[in-house]
């Protein structure tokens, strides 16, 4: 049998370079694209490409700003499967950089699907929409709740979403959007709140600093791990039709309730440690985002297992880790239990 192919766009990002492994560790010919830097930017990638299954993983410099890159990119690897993961993510940042957040995360969208189509190939098509597209909906929130987003990165997001619709039911397009809530892990961005949290938790038992500087504690979130998220989008994929699918755990949590779980388990007092910033708030903000992901559930067989109160143990034991501190080990031993997949290669 020929090997599949599948190309990922965002592939240094969190969920590309655990979808990367995935995916390898299924046999596939994996292709990435990266943003041409004057600074090494594979650092979660890196242990992919030198090792075994390296020779398996193409990476093509691109951006997804470019249609005739894009164009290129898409005739030239001939995927099976594309995942489009590439986005500026940061929704903070998106009010600042409301204009380029757009042209990447909505028409970057738009360039792949039409470099798809005009192409002639039958790849299938994954599209990392985001809980963040509900906004100020009222929770829970599944895939037949109104959207009303509330910032940049989450009306870039919409643009996208319904594009994906649109090319699927105007081109019969195997295209998929995937509304994915919340999802860390140790490779988590250090500008994203939980990871902020962890790796602050690590400098401060480091003796590297003293306070950690935190906006909105109220805001409620789903928060899943992410390797069990990048599992349901490969998983999409493989169903005859293509479809939309809230993915999430089911259960919200306030940012404070992270906070506190992760001070807790680290040891620490919260309120010696954490300043409230309003400089960290954004503009405006959902209060809550809950996923009612019994559609995927249903429908793929997917139900996660590592929720917030392990999450946290994960995360802050890899951040310890990191820096040079003995981890308290109870993060290792629920991923040894509920998680002890083979293809995740390392954290």
């Amino acid at each position: 049998m020929a090997i599949k192919k599948a190309l990922i766009t965002g592939i240094t990002g969190q969920d590309g370079s655990y979808l990367a492994e995935l995916l390898l560790s299924k046999g596939y010919e994996v292709h990435g694209i990266i943003r041409r830097s004057s600074t090494p930017n594979t650092s979660r990638i890196d242990h992919i490409i030198g090792g075994q299954h390296g020779s398996r993983l193409i990476l093509h410099y691109g951006d997804l700003s470019d249609s005739e890159q894009v164009s290129n990119l898409i005739y030239n690897i001939k995927a099976d499967e594309v995942y489009n993961l590439g986005a500026q993510s940061h929704v903070r940042v998106s009010f600042e950089l409301a204009e380029y957040s757009s042209n990447v995360t909505a028409l970057g969208t738009t360039r792949l699907l039409d470099a798809v189509r005009r192409s002639g190939c039958s790849a299938r098509f994954y599209q990392a929409s985001s809980s963040e597209m509900f906004g100020a909906a009222p929770a829970p929130q599944n895939e037949q709740t109104p959207f009303q987003p509330r910032s940049p990165y989450a009306c870039a997001k919409l643009y996208a979403y319904w594009m994906v619709r649109n090319y699927r039911e105007g081109y019969n397009m195997l295209a998929w959007n995937g509304i994915l809530f919340n999802h860390e892990s140790p490779r988590r961005g250090d500008a994203f709140v939980t990871r902020k949290v962890t790796k602050g938790i690590a400098a401060i038992l480091a003796g590297k600093q003293r306070q950690l500087s935190l906006g909105n504690l109220e805001a409620k979130r789903d928060w899943g791990y992410a390797p069990e998220y990048v599992e349901c989008m490969w998983r999409m994929l493989q169903q005859g039709q293509a479809d939309d699918f809230v993915v999430g755990t089911g259960q919200a949590y306030s940012v404070k309730d992270f906070v506190e779980e992760a001070f807790r388990y680290a040891g620490l007092s919260l309120e010696e440690h954490v300043v409230v910033d309003p400089g960290c708030f954004r503009p405006t903000d959902p209060m809550e985002l809950l996923a009612d992901a019994s559609k995927a559930g249903r429908e793929l067989g997917w139900s996660p297992q590592i929720k917030l109160h392990d999450l946290v143990k994960i995360m802050v034991d890899a951040d310890m880790r990191a820096a040079g501190l003995e981890p308290r080990g109870e993060g290792d031993r629920i991923l040894a239990t509920k998680f002890p997949h083979r293809w995740r290669m390392v954290d």
